[in-house]
């Protein structure tokens, strides 16, 4: 085998995080810097951090706000025609003939 092939091995490493977090692990580099770590991920944190430069993830919230606005709007609709094609008046004591019973359930 080739002497000197592999890199060295440092057992004590620190590696500093952007929050400012500093930790030891091993590794062949010198010092490592990240910028995130379980301290400041939102994974382990447990709060969630949108960074949206662009507004996007504002405009697909009001595309959908308008989408169930005029989704509700449509079923309202739907539900007054549905009633005015029904046969809503009865008189009291009168009998209904077979044609009228049908014309209820469409």
């Amino acid at each position: 085998m080739k002497t000197d092939v592999h890199p060295k091995y440092n057992s004590e490493v620190t590696v500093t995080c952007s929050c400012g977090n500093t930790f030891k692990t091993g590794s062949t580099v010198e010092s490592i810097k990240v910028e995130l770590c379980y301290n400041c991920h939102p994974f382990y944190t447990g709060k969630q951090r949108i960074v949206d430069t662009e507004n996007l993830v504002k405009k697909f919230e009001e595309k959908a706000k308008s989408a169930q606005k005029e989704k509700s709007a449509l079923k309202k609709e739907k539900l007054q025609k549905r009633r005015k094609s029904k046969v809503t008046e009865i008189k009291a004591g009168e009998a209904l003939t077979l044609k009228d019973m049908l014309k209820q359930y469409k």
